[in-house]
């Protein structure tokens, strides 16, 4: 459908950032601020899909070009 625009590294690092923070929701539940854990979301499913919208407006990408 896309084509991907984040590189294998910054995918694991984006699903990676994405699970601490969606982590927070479930580790410190009277925590005021813990919802703000939902914005774990976003990273999460960029890493997850490869594909970052921002990275696609601004015509950037972090894959390795293949050698042909």
């Amino acid at each position: 459908m896309f084509e991907q625009n984040v590189g294998f590294s910054e995918r694991a690092t984006r699903t990676l950032a994405g699970v601490v923070l969606l982590s927070m929701i479930f580790l410190a539940p009277e925590a005021p601020l813990r919802w703000f854990g939902l914005i774990g979301i976003v990273p999460l499913l960029t890493g997850l899909f490869g594909v970052c919208p921002l990275y696609r407006l601004l015509h950037k990408t972090t894959v390795k070009k293949q050698a042909s």
